[in-house]
C-alpha cells in the first residue's frame, strides 16, 4: 500500500483554523523564530538600498532585482542569475543562497552532480551513499506568478536578507544543510501593470506543463538546473485567513507518495506550529485541490518529486501583515526542510527508484479521497502501462516535435523504434484495444524511467478524477490536446528495439506564400476578452508567424478596408455589441455580405449571431465538464478538415450548445456509446451534446462565418483544434460557396430563430456550476440565495444544475464565492454531484 494512504484523513479540512501540531525538532536553544538574530552589518538592508524596509511598501520589479544584486555583491553566500525576459522586456532574476562552498562554480557543479545521482534510479549504492553524504537539500521560494498578488515577492526577499545576513545557529543550520533558490517575481509585467495575467493574457499558474510563455519556460529551465525538493509558490486571494496544505480532494494519482507525505507531515506541521504560536488564523483544503498537473505545486511535485506547496494570503490586509505571514510560512518551511536533510535526501532518491520500478512493472499509482465522507469517483483501473507509442505521421511533424521536445525538456527519455514491433496489448487513444504492429521510426516513450510519473501525467488517455468538486480543468493529456494518433501498451518492449532521440529544437510553422490580411477584434471591458484576444495574438505572432493587426470599432465603421479575415475571440458578448452599436453591427454585416470572412468562438460566435450576421443557434449547456477533452467527428469534405482527418479533440469547458442554422456542421459531437465517442476528464451530462456542433461553417452573401463552440486555442494548449482555426483563417472557401445575405428576406426566419435562441442563453460570464441531487435542490437554492448569488436553475430529472453568475470572470483566488458555497454545502450535509469554478 502506498505511503499516501497512511496519512490520516483531514478531519476538519474546511475549518478556518486548526489545533496545535508538534513542531519539527530543532537544536536546543535554536528555535527558527525565537532565537535572537545575529546580523552581519556588511550585508545591505532594503532600507539602505531601496530607501524603505521590506514590508513597509511593495517593491517594484526593478527594485527586487536591484536588491538581489546588492546582496549578491556583498555576500559570498549568494549568487544571482537571470531566468528569462518577460513579454514586456523585463528581466526575471533569481538568487541562489547557500554555504559559500556550495555557491561557487565548482560548488554548484558538485551539488548538481550529487543531485543527479540521487535522481538516477540505477545509480550504484556507493555513488548514492556519497551523494547522500554530500548533497544539500534544494528548497525553492517563489512568488508573484499573478502580478497583482505581490507580497510573496517581498517576503522571499526578506528570507534572502536573513539567509545572507544572519550569523546565528538558525541560519548556520539552514545553510549547512540546504541550498535555497529564491525567485521573487515570476510575472514582472503583471506586477507593474497590476494585472493577474502576463501581457499576452496568460494566467501563468496554468502554463507550467505547456511552457508557452517566456516567463514560464525560463523558470522551468532553472528548476532543471536546481531540482527542487520543496517548491513554495506564494499567492494572495480574496478569502480571509491564510491557506497552506494539506490540500482538498481531488489529488492526481501520480503525485509521488513521498512528496505527498512531506507536504502533510513535514512542512504543514512546521508551519502550523508557528502560526498557532503567533495566533495567525489559517485553514486547509477547499478550494485548493491537487489534481490538474498544470500548477506551481502539482508540476514540481509530479515532475521533480518535490513538496509542491501553494500558500495564499488575504489580499486586503496591509502589506506588513501579508509580508510577515508569507515570510513566516516560508521561514518555517526552510527550517523544517534543512533540519530533515538526511531523511529528505534519502526519501527523494527512494521516490525516483520507486517510480522506475513501477514503470518496469507497468504499475500505475492508485488514487484515493482523503477527506471525510468523500467517495472515490473514478478509481484507477488495474491495468499495466509500460509504454506510449506515436506513429511518425508526416502530417503531424509539428505536433510530434512539440511533444518530444516538451518531454525531453522535463528530462524524459524519448526513443524511436529501429525495427518493427508487434504489440498484442495496445490501447489506441479513444478506441477499443487491439493488436498492432508499429514500424521503425515510431516514437516510443517507455515508462521504465525515473520520470515515470511525469510520463503518465502528460501522455495518459484518462486521468481518473477521484472527486468531482474541482478547481480547474480535468483534462490535459498532451496527445489528445495535439490530436495525435497513438496509444499505450502493457507489453514489454526490449530497449534494443529502439534508440534514444536526440534533443529536438523548437518546431516552426510553415506559412504559405500568400496570406490574407487578418484582423483581431477584442471584445472590450471583458477579462475573457483580454485573455482570449491576447492568447490569439500570441498564437498568430509567436507560434505561426502569421501577421495580424488589431481591429477597432472605427475600423469596422470604416468598412474594414484591406482586411480579409476578422477574428473575434471569446469575451462577454453584450460588451462587444454595446461597443459596436447599431452602426457597427450593420457595417460588420455589410463587410461579411461583401466577401469578408468572420472567424469567431464562444462569446465572439454568439456576438456574430446576436449581430444578425450568423444563423448559428446557441443554448445553455447542462453539463459539468470544466475543461474536458471530447472527441468530435469532422466532415472530411470540408476545407476546414484539411490535414486533420475525420476526428479531433475539443477542449470543452461547459460551453454553450451550438447548432449550425443555415450553415454546415463541420465538427459534430458523437452520441455516447457510438464508435467515435470518447472523453477524458469529468464529463457529466456531455451525452446531451450528441449531434450538436463543435464547428459550423456558414456562407453569408459572398462572405463566410466560421463559428466554434469552444476555444480552439485554449490556453495555447490545443494544437489539434488550432489546425481547424488555421484552416478557417488561411484555407480556401468551400467549392461554389455562396449564401443568402445577412438581413435579407430569405434569411429572416433563420435569423429570427437564431436571435430567439441567443436571447435565452444564460450569459453569466465564467459561471460557477453546482450539480446536486433533486432531493438537495431546495436546500442548495437557499444556500445560494443567502450568499446573494444570481442563479439560473435547470431541473434535469434526478439532478438539478445551478449556474451562479460570475460576470467578472473571477477565479476562485480572486473571489471567495465558490469556496463559501462548497463550505456551506458541506455544513448542510449536501454532497454535490459536481462543483466547479473557472
Amino acid at each position: 500500500m502506498p505511503r499516501r494512504f497512511l496519512v490520516p484523513a483531514l478531519s476538519v479540512v474546511l475549518a478556518l483554523a486548526i489545533g496545535p501540531a508538534a513542531p519539527v525538532a530543532a537544536a536546543p536553544g535554536c528555535d527558527p523564530f525565537q532565537t535572537p538574530p545575529e546580523i552581519d552589518p556588511s550585508v545591505p538592508t532594503a532600507q539602505s538600498v531601496l530607501g524603505f524596509a521590506l514590508g513597509s511598501q511593495e517593491v517594484s520589479a526593478a527594485q527586487a532585482n536591484q536588491y538581489m544584486a546588492a546582496v549578491d555583491a556583498a555576500s559570498d553566500r549568494v549568487i544571482t542569475g537571470n531566468a528569462a525576459t518577460s513579454v514586456g522586456g523585463r528581466p526575471i532574476n533569481y538568487a541562489v543562497v547557500g554555504d559559500p562552498s556550495h555557491v561557487t562554480p565548482s560548488g554548484i557543479a558538485a551539488v548538481q552532480a550529487a543531485v543527479a545521482t540521487l535522481r538516477n534510479p540505477l545509480a550504484s549504492q556507493n555513488d548514492v551513499n556519497a551523494a547522500l553524504a554530500s548533497a544539500p537539500v534544494i528548497l525553492w521560494l517563489s512568488g508573484n506568478v499573478h502580478g497583482n498578488e505581490e507580497s510573496g515577492a517581498d517576503a522571499s526577499l526578506d528570507a534572502l536578507y536573513n539567509l545572507a545576513a544572519r550569523d546565528d545557529c538558525v541560519v548556520d543550520d539552514i545553510l549547512a544543510n540546504a541550498v535555497v533558490v529564491i525567485l521573487p517575481i515570476q510575472n514582472p509585467d503583471g506586477r507593474e501593470e497590476q494585472t493577474r495575467r502576463n501581457l499576452n493574457g496568460f494566467d501563468m499558474n496554468r502554463d507550467w506543463f505547456a511552457r508557452t510563455q517566456p516567463e514560464t519556460d525560463g523558470k522551468l529551465e532553472v528548476l532543471r538546473k536546481y531540482p527542487p525538493m520543496l517548491y513554495v509558490d506564494a499567492h494572495e486571494f480574496g478569502l480571509s485567513n491564510y491557506f497552506f496544505p494539506p490540500n482538498a480532494d481531488p489529488e492526481y494519482h501520480e503525485i509521488p507518495d513521498q512528496a505527498h507525505d512531506w507536504i502533510n507531515n513535514l512542512y504543514s506541521t512546521a508551519i502550523s506550529a508557528e502560526f498557532n504560536r503567533e495566533g495567525i488564523k489559517f485553514f486547509h483544503g477547499a478550494p485548493y485541490d491537487f489534481f490538474a498537473v498544470v500548477f506551481g505545486d502539482t508540476v514540481p511535485a509530479t515532475g521533480f518529486h518535490a513538496a509542491g506547496m501553494t500558500f495564499e494570503k488575504e489580499d486586503s490586509d496591509p502589506i506588513a501583515t501579508r509580508e510577515h505571514e508569507h515570510f513566516t510560512s516560508m521561514w518555517a518551511s526552510l527550517a523544517a526542510g534543512a533540519a530533515a536533510r538526511s531523511q529528505v535526501l534519502a526519501g527523494w532518491h527512494d521516490s525516483w527508484v520507486q517510480a522506475y520500478q513501477e514503470g518496469v512493472a507497468g504499475t500505475l499509482e492508485p488514487n484515493a479521497v482523503f477527506e471525510p465522507h468523500h467517495t472515490l469517483l473514478q478509481p484507477v483501473p488495474n491495468e499495466a502501462v509500460r509504454g506510449y507509442f506515436f506513429p511518425n505521421d508526416p502530417d503531424r511533424q509539428f505536433e510530434l516535435a512539440m511533444l518530444v521536445r516538451r518531454l525531453q525538456r522535463m528530462d524524459v527519455e524519448v526513443r524511436q523504434l529501429n525495427q518493427s514491433v508487434t504489440l498484442v496489448d495496445f490501447h489506441p487513444y479513444g478506441d477499443a484495444a487491439h493488436g498492432i504492429t508499429y514500424p521503425a521510426g515510431t516514437y516510443y516513450v517507455p515508462m521504465a524511467q525515473a520520470q515515470k510519473h511525469w510520463v503518465q501525467a502528460m501522455l495518459h488517455e484518462e486521468d481518473w478524477i477521484p472527486f468531482d468538486v474541482t478547481y480547474d480543468v480535468t483534462a490535459w493529456s498532451n496527445p489528445l490536446l495535439m490530436n495525435l494518433t497513438g496509444g499505450w501498451s502493457g507489453d514489454a518492449v526490449p530497449l534494443s528495439a529502439s534508440g534514444v532521440v536526440g534533443a529536438v529544437g523548437a518546431p516552426t510553422w510553415a506559412l504559405p506564400a500568400s496570406l490574407p490580411s487578418v484582423g483581431v477584434f477584442e471584445i472590450p471591458n471583458s477579462t475573457r476578452g483580454f485573455e482570449s484576444a491576447g492568447q490569439t495574438r500570441y498564437l498568430f505572432h509567436d507560434v505561426w508567424g502569421l501577421p495580424s493587426h488589431d481591429v477597432t470599432v472605427d475600423d469596422v465603421l470604416a468598412g474594414l478596408p484591406g482586411t480579409d479575415v476578422v477574428v473575434i475571440p471569446d469575451g462577454f458578448t453584450n460588451y462587444g455589441l454595446q461597443a459596436l452599436g447599431a452602426k457597427g453591427k450593420k457595417a460588420l454585416r455589410d463587410w461579411v455580405n461583401g466577401g469578408g470572412r468572420l472567424v469567431a468562438w464562444q462569446g465572439g460566435a454568439l456576438l456574430a449571431t446576436k449581430a444578425g450576421i450568423s444563423t448559428t443557434q446557441f443554448s445553455t449547456s447542462n453539463t459539468n465538464a470544466p475543461g474536458t477533452l471530447i472527441r468530435v467527428t469532422l466532415n472530411p469534405a470540408s476545407p476546414l478538415a484539411t490535414g486533420i482527418g475525420g476526428r479531433d479533440w475539443v477542449m470543452y469547458q461547459d460551453d454553450p450548445v451550438m447548432k449550425p442554422g443555415l450553415g454546415a456542421p463541420i465538427g459534430t459531437f458523437p452520441a455516447a456509446g457510438s464508435v467515435n465517442y470518447a472523453t477524458s476528464g469529468l464529463a457529466l451530462g456531455v451525452g446531451g451534446l450528441a449531434g450538436t456542433s463543435a464547428v459550423a461553417d456558414e456562407a453569408v452573401g459572398s462572405g463566410r462565418v466560421v463559428s466554434f463552440a469552444s476555444d480552439p486555442n485554449f490556453r495555447a494548449w490545443t494544437q489539434g483544434t488550432q489546425r481547424l482555426l488555421w484552416n478557417a483563417i488561411v484555407g480556401p472557401n468551400p467549392a461554389g460557396m455562396h449564401g443568402l445575405a445577412a438581413g435579407s428576406k430569405e434569411r429572416a426566419a433563420a435569423e429570427k430563430a437564431a436571435q430567439d435562441a441567443a436571447a435565452a442563453v444564460v450569459d453569466f460570464g465564467s459561471a460557477i456550476r453546482i450539480r446536486v441531487r433533486a432531493a438537495d435542490a431546495t436546500a442548495t437554492a437557499k444556500i445560494l440565495s443567502r450568499r446573494g448569488a444570481e442563479v439560473a436553475r435547470f431541473d434535469l430529472g434526478s439532478d438539478v444544475l445551478f449556474l451562479v453568475a460570475n460576470r467578472k470572470d473571477l477565479s476562485a483566488e480572486e473571489s471567495p464565492l465558490f469556496d463559501f458555497i462548497v463550505r456551506d454545502l458541506d455544513k448542510a450535509g449536501i454532497d454535490p454531484l459536481a462543483a466547479s469554478t473557472p
